[in-house]
């Protein structure tokens, strides 16, 4: 009787445990290996560890920041946008970088072997002024290329319309995130250059409202805690990895070795956002959004929670 007792009590504690967590609300803009570390999280049970519950919603870019706001959300994940918002005064931070450098690559046809030989020629992007032409633009300078002088950009679509249009020689480039570098090689393409190969910029992590900042950090660093135990399973258990990663990215086995190959390095292990990342995520915001004031970190990120749950998973005094 006493055995059966104490049966019945632990399943009443298991049962108010799971009731007990907190339900966070998170919002990501498509099924693409940096927003991994969301169902690495739940799957892999981070986010329960620390009492939380995630719900996982795709939303647009373009509404998040609202919804965000409004309090629909508790979190968005794209940070380009966040700095964006951030700058036109919107009221939101980035608290996080679940991905500090852009795994983007920027592929070619097999005749062109470098960058500099791009001069001239036409890239393919998804859409005009879009993040991914952005990413092209910085990627060129960096070779000392012109983009408005010296490129011309055509606007072809999703992935399967960029490659069909370079088959074609519409275009003699296009670029993108894994498995694009895996597709693309498959198709005859190189690889010319991989942009987290050439500097920081931020892709994803954690944006919070700043109502949710000033009376919700113990929930922010919850999340956060949670994320970091995340990225790090990622980057020191491929084997663990890949299966949720082929179920959240729709891929098969194949498809998802390759995307961890590719990215698992840009995977941050402490979620630290680099000052030289977020200022170049501000200037590009400010390019799109023809901004010409001065715009400073703080405006645009908050890290001193992310400080806290640093310390209290012992990476950092």
């Amino acid at each position: 009787m006493r055995n059966r007792l104490l049966v019945l009590l632990a399943i009443f504690v298991l049962d108010t445990s799971a009731f007990a967590a907190d339900k966070i609300r998170i919002g990501f803009p498509d099924l693409a290996a940096p927003f991994v570390p969301l169902a690495i999280g739940d799957k892999r049970g981070f986010f329960q560890e620390e009492g939380l519950q995630g719900e996982f919603i795709r939303i647009n870019p373009a509404i998040a920041f609202q919804a965000l706001v409004g309090g629909e959300i508790d979190y968005y994940t794209v940070l380009g946008p966040g700095a964006a918002a951030a700058i036109r005064g919107v009221p939101v931070k980035i608290v996080a970088a679940y991905v500090p450098v852009a795994p983007t690559a920027l592929l070619a046809r097999p005749e062109i072997k470098s960058v500099p030989e791009l001069r001239g020629k036409t890239i393919g992007v998804n859409a005009y002024g879009g993040a991914l032409e952005g990413m092209a633009r910085l990627m060129l300078r960096h070779f000392s290329i012109d983009p408005d002088k010296e490129i011309k950009f055509l606007a072809t679509g999703p992935i399967d319309s960029r490659f069909g249009a370079m088959k074609q020689g519409l275009t003699h480039a296009t670029l993108g995130s894994p498995p694009i570098d895996f597709l693309g090689k498959k198709l005859g393409f190189v690889v010319l250059v991989r942009a987290h190969e050439l500097f920081n910029f931020p892709v994803s992590g954690l944006i919070a409202s700043a109502k949710k900042i000033k009376e919700r950090p113990d929930d922010i660093r919850r999340a956060i805690k949670a994320s970091i135990k995340a990225n790090r399973y990622i980057r020191q258990n491929r084997d663990g990895t890949l299966p949720v990663m082929a179920e959240w990215l729709k891929i098969d086995n194949e498809m998802a070795a390759a995307t961890y190959d590719s990215s698992v390095k840009t995977f941050s292990e402490d979620l630290n956002l680099p000052d030289g990342g977020l200022r170049l995520l501000i200037d590009e915001a400010k390019r799109v959004g023809k901004v010409s004031r001065e715009v400073s970190l703080s405006e645009v990120a908050d890290l001193s929670i992310l400080k806290e749950a640093q310390r209290e998973l012992g990476i950092r005094k």
